[in-house]
């Protein structure tokens, strides 16, 4: 059942007047992903504003387009004058792009974001706080063969049935006529597409909202068959290899320079059970629960039972549901009225017999919202072959939602960022090098996963990362666990792009005295976990981009985090010094051995960072030995000045993006001839 949020404490808390209410409410829907998804859903309220003369105006405000209900405030929803578009429901037809003009023309503030497409369906309601959700137990029911059978029986005539249209002017028709021949209805289903309710206050409205909803899913829980309970889930280490084949196999579909996509597994129980289904093809070409999906996830879900899942076999599934997606097309193209490009033939969902179902998208947030999406379809599939068929809408309609431009707007015109949906995994990555490192990747577009010593250090830096970052907590000096890390990666992401090898210690002592135990130690963290992690990011580079070879994008880079110590020791350093050393002449190694592949490897060699290796009191140590102030031993380079985490992570991201550079080792220590390679 869904749980009404609804407390007439925080209401109040929320502040006084209708948008303010309107506010409150928009969110307490959109935090429940049984409600809406990912910017779905719309909100409205009637109610009076002051143009920009001062004087008292109707309007409608209504959820911008784009805006998401969860964190939804006051400017997301913009305010239009209400009484243009009541005049609008005379008119037998009005086109996309007049309405469009027509809600900017009429908006308070001409600098707001576009008004919802479905904004005429609200303001034609003659109601003043108006919801439309996309609620799991509705889509169900919206979808059935018999929905008018089953809408009479569970609501009578509390709820209208509209029939399924294209949201914009002709949607709010249907909907308008449908209200007026039964205008004491509490709500409207739209079928294929979703449920409107209203109320004269935000509370009223809403509690229509979880009301009818659990309606609906206490009908379904009588059908609901005994869960399947599905075979025991993989081993990391089995499905990591398995994702970045799938990875590379859906590069196949995108142009040969760009970026391979990244991935979103949901391996829970429940998913893992749906993905053994015997009717799971049938129920991958059934189309979307709401329209508003194809654009997210496409109208097919690529199906990849056990024996298909050798690279090859993927390779070949992705090429026959390319070729499906562009027979789809072909078909509909015409039809469709003016030029159309093909979008990429991308699937945006995945189901895996024995794994679970993955979302792909050219980011990881793109990659997390068509899992999202799919984990409400799953269920919404799963109940209605229970509760008597899923039936969506037809193929042509799916295609002129899918290439519809006011559809197309929501998923954004930015250009993606330099590193967009290439995967990095940072070791140390919640130091002080390692979480600049972290966050210059990030700022370029990247997919960023932390590796570091388990505890609440790491669980902050992940966090601090945002929602779309991975981590994983481990001693890197223990035998297999570089392997393990970079398998967590990649069930995380699909794969991996850019291994960043950061974590080490300074280690001191003099080689005259220096135990061995010490020795051994030092060379386990600062040289042979910097190895362990080559070799796994190395399989994985071979599993995800063995589908294209060298001619697409990067098969993978590695970047170390060298040290001058490597070219310059320092007395009372053998212990760091050596195995550093030893680092440097990995780095040249693996560029020999690898550089054929496509493989780059470079690094940095840095000197005086304020980090988990220069701390505090070795800082103040040292710069006593020398009888310096601090500032000035830190600032002790050719350019007098402090170098800080930011430059070395600035550099690393510098050698990421140089495509023609290998075997490289970028100096970051403002200067200091002694230790310069050349």
């Amino acid at each position: 059942m869904i749980r009404n949020l609804w407390s007439d404490e925080a209401a109040r808390a929320a502040g006084e007047g209708d948008l303010a209410q309107r506010v409150y409410s928009s969110r307490l829907i959109g935090a429940d992903p049984d409600l809406v998804l990912h910017g779905g859903g719309n909100t409205s309220v009637k109610t009076t504003a002051l143009d920009l003369f001062g004087e008292p105006v109707e309007v409608l405000h209504i959820k911008g387009s784009g805006h998401d209900l969860a964190t939804i405030g006051a400017d997301g929803l913009p305010a239009v004058r209400l009484a243009p578009m009541l005049d609008l429901k005379a008119r037998d037809a009005v086109a996309d792009d007049a309405l469009v003009k027509l809600q900017r023309l009429n908006l308070l503030d001409p600098s707001a974001p576009n008004p919802s497409v479905e904004m005429l369906l609200h303001a034609w309601m003659p109601h003043k706080f108006v919801d439309h959700t996309h609620a799991t137990p509705f889509l169900v029911l919206a979808n059935l063969p018999e929905v008018e059978a089953v809408l009479r029986e569970l609501f009578g005539d509390r709820i209208a049935l509209v029939p399924f249209v294209k949201p914009g002017f002709g949607l709010a028709k249907a909907a308008a006529a449908a209200f007026d021949a039964n205008p004491e209805c509490e709500g409207l289903l739209l079928h294929n597409h979703g449920h409107f309710t209203w109320g004269p206050d935000a509370k009223a409205s809403y509690t229509r909202v979880i009301e009818h909803a659990n309606m609906v899913e206490a009908w379904l829980q009588d059908r609901r068959p005994a869960p399947l309970k599905p075979a025991a889930a993989l081993p990391v280490a089995e499905v990591a290899p398995m994702l970045a084949a799938l990875r590379g196999a859906l590069a196949t579909s995108l142009p040969g320079d760009a970026a391979l996509p990244v991935l979103d597994l949901r391996d829970d129980e429940d998913t893992r059970a749906f993905c053994a289904r015997p009717d799971l093809e049938e129920l991958a070409d059934l189309g979307v629960a709401t329209p508003d999906h194809v654009i997210r996830t496409k109208a097919e879900v690529l199906v990849l039972r056990r024996d298909a899942q050798t690279p090859e076999a993927m390779r070949d599934a992705v090429a026959a549901w390319g070729a499906r997606y562009g027979a789809y097309f072909e078909e509909n193209k015409a039809r469709f009225g003016g030029p159309v490009e093909m979008l990429t033939p991308l699937p945006g969902l995945c189901w895996l017999e024995g794994i679970g179902a993955v979302g792909v998208g050219m980011d990881a947030k793109a990659a997390r919202i068509a899992a999202d999406i799919g984990d409400q379809s799953r269920r919404v599939k799963a109940d209605g072959a229970a509760a008597g068929g899923f039936a969506s809408i037809t193929p042509g309609d799916l295609f002129d939602m899918e290439y519809w431009p006011l559809e197309l707007a929501k998923l954004g015109t930015a250009k993606p960022k330099p590193l967009a949906g290439r995967v990095v995994l940072v070791t140390g990555g919640a130091g002080a090098i390692g979480m600049a490192t972290a966050e210059a990747f990030a700022a370029e577009g990247a997919s960023i996963f932390i590796v570091d010593r388990p505890g609440e250090v790491l669980n902050q830096a992940v966090a601090k990362l945002g929602r779309d970052a991975g981590g994983y907590g481990c001693d890197i000096t223990q035998q297999g666990a570089a392997a393990e890390a970079v398998a967590a990666c990649a069930k995380r992401f699909g794969g991996l792009d850019i291994l960043v090898s950061n974590a080490g210690a300074a280690i001191n002592g003099d080689i005259a005295t220096l135990d061995g135990a010490v020795l051994r130690g030092s060379f386990e963290l600062n040289f042979f976990s910097h190895l362990a992690f080559a070799q796994a990011a190395i399989a994985l580079y071979r599993a995800q981009v063995g589908t294209r070879g060298c001619r697409g994008a990067e098969p993978g880079q590695i970047l170390f985090n060298v040290s001058k110590q490597a070219v310059n020791p320092g007395k009372g350093f053998a212990a760091y010094g050596l195995p550093k050393a030893t680092l440097f002449f990995l780095l040249k190694q693996l560029t020999l051995e690898h550089g054929g592949e496509g493989i780059r490897v470079n690094g940095i060699n840095a000197d005086r960072i304020r980090s988990g290796l220069l701390t505090p009191d070795m800082i103040a140590a040292r710069s006593a030995a020398r009888g310096l102030d601090e500032g000035s031993y830190m600032a002790g380079n050719l350019l007098k000045a402090e170098v800080e985490a930011r430059h070395v992570a600035e550099a690393f991201v510098m050698l990421a993006k140089a495509e023609r550079t290998t075997g490289h080792v970028m100096t970051v220590d403002g200067g200091n001839i002694e230790a310069s390679l050349r």
